[in-house]
């Protein structure tokens, strides 16, 4: 990101003096914060997130429009009280003239050579290292002034976009001014700052690994310790205290309590019960630290009319009756609960999506969610609950991106750039989840970017194999593989048997569709129950005592899903030394009958605990979860065809496969294709999946059959469901996300979406140049009101849009104004016959701000150019023109809204 001017936050629950130099809240995307931020020590560590102001630090004037707020703040709380504290730098930027501009530090630009030597208060790497480890503050909502007006939505506008355009053409004028220079230096930054990706690529790599073998390790040992402990090194496993099996070195609680106080084999119980829920509620209070609240009088529309500004909350009146509304009349009080959410729960990939896509989330890509996800990770899983560690491994990989980033100011204050690296880095947390390097970089290309240039595939494909590899030499298994669930199929498939891998094909993508339909009925049903909504911990204490309850007496659900996924895939081989004894090799025809029971048993089991756990305020993945599921579905089907196979072995349609006594059927190949097939229709990846399964077996020889397999889960999963996973959390989530793969059937024009013109939204020089400062104060309210803190003002000269000032510039202007009482802003060049020139720029000059050629397309324009220009180009905003007249502006997140009600009326045809 561009520049030196940061944010100080106003609007927030003071923190804990040992948090401060930390922060409580995390950086998103978009934030970079050079100079700490120390709060009075609170006994509270909630904090309040509300949507950044353009702006950063803001020098404090000498006579303050802005009272500092006394009283904690709480959701009754104006969000325009609190304290400033200041700085400035200015950027060059990609308009204006041939001098280098001057433009405010906001959420698109970044610095040229030029602005960085003379303002940069990074000025060295270590201060930038250290710097990139300490959380960097939030700010709160826009430094505007006035009254916060009470309306429907808050959730769309807590996010501001990046321009794509933009972000690019600043980073062409930092390229043109480094290669400038034609001396040794000069040569020797060139290539520096060429290397810089590389070197981002490998660290990312590296430190993903670090801490995924970190949580496997503890995970491993803290789930055993339900269970009991080793005597010789308490941190260690079972397996690895016990590497051949049983052994005294091993002890069960109920024998180190001696069957105090309810007999060995129900004092174990109630341990594992205690250990279940007490691992659980740990984790559940550790997420519950990244709570982020958005109070409640804070409700906003890009749609509104009246701009929020209604007090009567009328919204829709598009009747001009001549009178305006002021920005200060009264508001009516509010009694709707603050919106929560919580940074470190769940996997975050939808999060990571949204993000990648453009817009900014608050506090999902800090040091402290970093910690707080990747503690509270190894806890939830050592738990026994039905969740997955593979999915959070793309949030944390993402946060370690995000981090990284700090410590070079090109990839630091580009947000475009900074996509590149987080884009590799959550490649990066698929390769060390499943070991597979290319379905990480698939995965990359298929689900997470929203913008992946070639050069950014080779990094990617770099940063992954970094990872992969380093995870391999550090061996958290002590097997030699990157995951427990890798396998081995010496056997190859038989054609008679690709009937029955379609089939489970079709049963793995109904399965999945199916889940998230009951996940979606469990959100709206359950979760809706005031108790559970109002204290999140009741809910995980709940799913684990259920868990623990019908987990325990089931020999497969009580396994570890990673383990649990190895038993259903691997085939029968007794010098497998990871197999556990579950009696899932049988020897002749009268032992599979029992098996088929004990899998259908578990499959009905591990889904329910699924469906109940997924969405619970705890890190959690979905990923190996739904494979589970699958995996027994699939295993029951192989012993099936099994038994068949054995139960007629006259059949000569089998061929030699009945010679063999059946054991050319391994049901672990159903198993694993069954695995791919759910968790196909659960997230809709394809061929990132196949290339996954391809990876985890090694063999070329079952290419055929994952592929097949997940073709047809997929097209069946689409049809009972059109939603994946990710979709779902999007929409429940209401996270503006514009969605690059699935484009509505658009049979409207522009004009469908556009607002009529009101003059508090557009700056008209017809008849002078130079505007007063109050009258751009009060539009760039109203704009903050209407939740457009990214959007800009159109310049009219005579009904003709002559220009366009976005809304971070025009404040970061008006903050540059001594006095803005009685300032006046020239906002068109003019000749001009004075040539006094004391070499400072005149800050009531606007011009520089400016954009002289915004995107305009006519009203008669189809939507989908509108959706073109906003998926494609990255836009933030579109000018309409009526004939060549200015007829109106749409913002993006009214786009968003607009493509969120056609979807909706669509599934409703």
């Amino acid at each position: 990101m561009a520049g030196g001017r940061r944010h100080a936050p106003r609007l927030r629950e003071p923190q804990d003096e040992s948090n401060a130099a930390g922060g409580v809240h995390n950086n998103s995307v978009e934030n970079s914060q050079h100079e700490s931020y120390t709060e009075p020590p609170s006994q509270s560590s909630q904090y309040l997130s509300l949507p950044s102001s353009p702006t950063s630090f803001r020098r404090p004037r000498v006579m303050s429009r802005r009272p500092s707020n006394a009283e904690p703040p709480d959701e009754r709380t104006s969000l325009l009280g609190g304290t400033l504290r200041t700085s400035r730098v200015r950027i060059s930027s990609a308009h204006g003239s041939p001098r280098v501009p001057h433009l405010s530090r906001n959420q698109s630009y970044a610095d040229s050579i030029k602005s960085t030597r003379h303002h940069s208060r990074a000025n060295s790497w270590g201060t930038r290292l250290i710097q990139a480890l300490s959380d960097r503050q939030e700010s709160s909502m826009a430094d505007s002034k006035g009254s916060q007006y009470p309306d429907d939505r808050v959730w769309y506008d807590q996010f501001t976009s990046t321009d794509w355009v933009h972000d690019s053409i600043a980073d062409a004028y930092r390229v043109k001014a480094l290669r400038s220079r034609k001396d040794f230096w000069g040569r020797v930054y060139v290539a520096f700052d060429g290397a810089q990706g590389w070197i981002l690529s490998a660290l990312v790599g590296f430190v993903v690994a670090v801490l995924a073998y970190a949580v496997n390790v503890s995970e491993s040992t803290a789930f055993d310790f339900k269970d009991g402990y080793c005597q010789t090194r308490w941190y260690f496993s079972e397996k690895i205290c016990c590497p051949h099996g049983p052994c005294t070195d091993w002890r069960d609680w109920g024998e180190v309590l001696n069957g105090w106080p309810f007999g060995e084999k129900w004092t174990e119980f109630a341990v594992y019960v205690a250990g279940v829920i007490g691992l659980a509620s740990a984790s559940c209070l550790l997420t519950l630290t990244t709570k982020t609240v958005v109070p409640s009088a804070y409700r906003l529309t890009t749609l509104d009319e009246n701009l929020a500004a209604d007090p009567a909350g009328s919204p829709g009146n598009n009747e001009d009756d001549g009178t305006d509304i002021s920005p200060r009349q009264s508001v009516v009080e509010t009694t709707q609960p603050p919106m929560i959410y919580y940074s470190a729960a769940g996997s975050g990939v939808a999060e990571v999506r949204v993000i990648l896509s453009g817009f900014v989330l608050h506090g999902f890509l800090g040091l402290k969610t970093l910690l707080v996800k990747t503690a509270g990770l190894v806890l939830s899983v050592a738990s026994g609950l039905s969740l997955g560690k593979e999915g959070p491994y793309v949030h944390i990989a993402t946060c370690v991106g995000n981090i990284a980033c700090r410590l070079f100011a090109k990839y630091d204050r580009n947000d475009a750039k900074r996509r590149e690296v987080l884009s590799a880095a959550a490649a990066a947390g698929v390769a060390v989840a499943f070991g597979a390097p290319l379905g990480g970089v698939l995965f990359g290309l298929e689900e997470v970017a929203y913008f992946f240039p070639a050069k950014t595939l080779f990094r990617t494909f770099f940063c992954c194999i970094t990872a992969a590899l380093t995870l391999k030499f550090l061996n958290p298994y002590g097997t030699h593989k990157i995951v427990m669930f890798q396998v081995r199929y010496v056997v190859d498939w038989e054609y008679f048997e690709i009937g029955s891998f379609i089939l489970v094909g079709i049963l793995g993508g109904a399965a999945g569709a199916l889940f998230i339909k009951a996940s979606r009925y469990w959100a709206k049903g359950f979760r809706r129950i005031p108790a559970i909504k109002k204290h999140p911990l009741f809910e995980v204490v709940l799913v684990a005592f259920v868990t623990a309850l019908i987990g325990y007496w089931n020999v497969f659900t009580r396994l570890p899903v990673a383990k649990l996924l190895y038993n259903l895939a691997a085939p029968c081989d007794e010098r497998d030394n990871n197999l556990e004894d579950l009696g899932l090799c049988p020897d002749d025809i009268s032992q599979i009958p029992p098996i088929l029971l004990n899998l259908l048993t578990a499959f009905l089991i591990k889904g329910f605990l699924t469906i109940i756990t997924f969405g619970i305020k705890v890190p959690a993945g979905i990923y190996v979860p739904s494979m589970v599921v699958g995996g027994l579905m699939g295993r029951f089907v192989g012993h099936v065809v099994q038994w068949v196979v054995m139960a007629t072995p006259e059949w000569t349609f089998w061929g030699d496969c009945s010679k063999t006594g059946a054991t050319c059927i391994q049901p672990g190949v159903y198993g694993l294709i069954a695995a791919g097939s759910t968790m196909c229709g659960v997230t809709r990846l394809s061929v990132t999946l196949a290339v996954i399964l391809f990876e985890l077996t090694g063999s070329l020889d079952y290419v055929l059959p994952f592929s097949l397999a997940i073709l047809v889960a997929k097209w069946v999963a689409d049809a009972i469901e059109p939603l994946s996973i990710y979709d779902l959390l999007t929409e429940m989530n209401s996270y503006p996300f514009l969605n690059n793969k699935h484009k509505p059937i658009f049979t409207s024009e522009l004009a469908d979406i556009v607002p009529r013109v009101r003059k508090e939204r557009i700056i008209d020089i017809s008849n002078s140049p130079v505007v007063p400062a109050l009258s751009l104060r009060t539009k760039l309210e109203l704009l903050h009101k209407a939740g457009e803190l990214d959007g800009g003002l159109p310049i009219i000269r005579h009904g003709i849009l002559v220009g366009l000032i976005p809304a971070p510039d025009l404040e970061y202007a008006l903050d540059n104004l001594q006095d803005e009482g009685s300032s006046l802003c020239l906002m068109a060049s003019v000749p001009t016959i004075d040539d006094s020139d004391d070499g400072a720029p005149d800050p009531t000059d606007f011009t520089p701000y400016i954009d002289p050629a915004p995107v305009a397309l006519d009203i008669r324009s189809p939507m989908d150019l509108v959706y073109e220009c906003f998926v494609k180009l990255g836009l933030r905003y579109i000018c309409i023109l009526r004939d060549g007249r200015y007829a109106g502006m749409t913002h993006k997140k009214t786009f968003v809204k607009y493509m969120r009600e056609l979807e909706e009326k669509e599934g409703h045809m």
